[in-house]
């Protein structure tokens, strides 16, 4: 069982699994655009062998510095209430404390430790007018753990990219 556990960290500290890692950056810029590109396609732009290309993948996954799913372009989704929230979290609550409870609301997105004004930006996405009210209502409004909070309306999402930044 600890061979397990180390193994993630081993990788890591060999360069396999980093993303910072060069090679690996450009491995997973291109898996950004097509998920789903054959790892022979990748290693022919990259000119390595398809092999390198698998074992890098395969030890990012393993590491959990990689994970590869389908999504949703949110500029083409029209949720019926979209919102930031800024939370000034209550004086002796721990901010780790407030995040963890939100987060487990399927309707919270986005959670951020910030600095400034507030203390988190959470973002909420709900189907309905009538969830976003209840959201407020029971998770925001009446909870000891929160001092003060400040509800920002989505209008119109221009851009959400949640993608590996160039250097």
């Amino acid at each position: 069982m600890a061979l397990e556990s180390a193994e993630p960290a081993r990788l890591k500290s060999i360069g396999l699994a980093s993303v910072d890692n060069d090679l690996n950056r450009k491995i997973v810029k291109m898996l950004q655009s097509d998920g789903r590109r054959p790892y022979k396609d990748i290693a022919m732009a990259l000119d390595v062998s398809e092999g390198t290309v698998r074992n890098r993948v395969q030890s990012m996954k393993q590491a959990g510095a990689l994970r590869i799913c389908a999504l949703v372009d949110p500029t083409e989704v029209r949720y019926k209430a979209d919102a930031m929230i800024g939370i000034k979290v209550a004086p002796g609550c721990p901010v780790e404390q407030v995040a963890e409870r939100l987060g487990r609301s399927p309707d919270v997105v986005y959670i951020l430790w910030v600095t400034g004004r507030y203390d988190l930006l959470v973002e909420i996405v709900t189907n309905d007018r009538r969830d976003f009210h209840d959201f407020l209502e029971q998770e925001i409004h009446v909870q000891p753990d929160i001092a003060s909070s400040e509800t920002m309306s989505g209008l119109k999402n221009f851009k959400n990219q949640f993608l590996l930044k160039q250097n």
